[in-house]
């Protein structure tokens, strides 16, 4: 291999190990591979050994690539078991809100507030054996056992069903019911759907892997520039 190579592939992996990305493809017509992983480091810092995507790296990497000539589109590919509601809520937000093509993708998983992140592409695939646990707002730690704590979990929660909706086929009335459902999870309230569920309840548009996320968001690069 030669220097430039090297220093080549050296750079990209600690892009990959900053941020969870890559950029790919020829300079001036690439796209963007970001990976979501394990849980979502939100206000606070998870202890060691947890496996965490911290959103405060995400967002100045996401303004960057909307603002980059190079990066033609997002791919966003997901394994994440959820985490801090408002951190990932942000995130989804903020990816929703670009005007680049992109395109999401659930590979494992995409649990709780990843929910939220699966759809805000422009496009969503997911595996069929990928999974998602669709269940109400929960929180860890003390609780005041007060009427505003539980307005603010009411109030979050319709936030969270409010751009779901918005951003994919779902109905509010199904999503709610798969949100409380009592009977699937041991020891707690939800669903769990894998990829052919969620497509059919119109979570996702369709069922599929990185062939065909790759396909669409190539395709919607191609229909921006003509």
């Amino acid at each position: 291999m030669s220097e430039e190579k090297e220093t080549k592939a050296a750079n990209e992996l600690e892009e990959i190990i900053k941020s969870g990305g890559i950029t790919a493809g020829k300079e001036g017509n690439a796209i963007h591979c970001l990976s979501i992983v394990g849980q979502i480091e939100g206000h606070y810092a998870l202890g060691e050994g947890q496996k965490a995507t911290k959103y405060e790296h995400l967002i100045p990497l996401l303004v960057s690539i909307e603002e980059s000539e190079d990066v033609k589109g997002l791919l966003v590919i997901l394994n994440t078991m959820g985490g801090d509601v408002e951190a990932g809520l942000a995130l989804a937000e903020l990816i929703a809100s670009m005007k680049k093509p992109t395109v999401t993708l659930v590979l494992g998983g995409g649990h709780s507030i990843g929910v939220p992140l699966a759809v805000a592409g422009k496009r969503s695939f997911m595996v069929p054996s990928a999974t998602m646990t669709i269940h109400p707002v929960r929180i860890n730690g003390t609780v005041l056992g007060a009427p505003q704590t539980y307005r603010y979990f009411h109030d979050m929660q319709g936030r969270i069903v409010d751009f779901v909706c918005r951003h994919s086929n779902i109905s509010k009335e199904v999503l709610e019911e798969l949100m409380m459902c009592p009977d699937m999870i041991a020891t707690d309230i939800g669903s769990i759907i894998n990829g052919n569920e969620a497509v059919e309840h119109g979570l996702i548009d369709e069922v599929g892997g990185l062939d065909a996320a790759l396909t669409a968001l190539h395709d919607m690069i191609r229909q921006k520039t003509v």
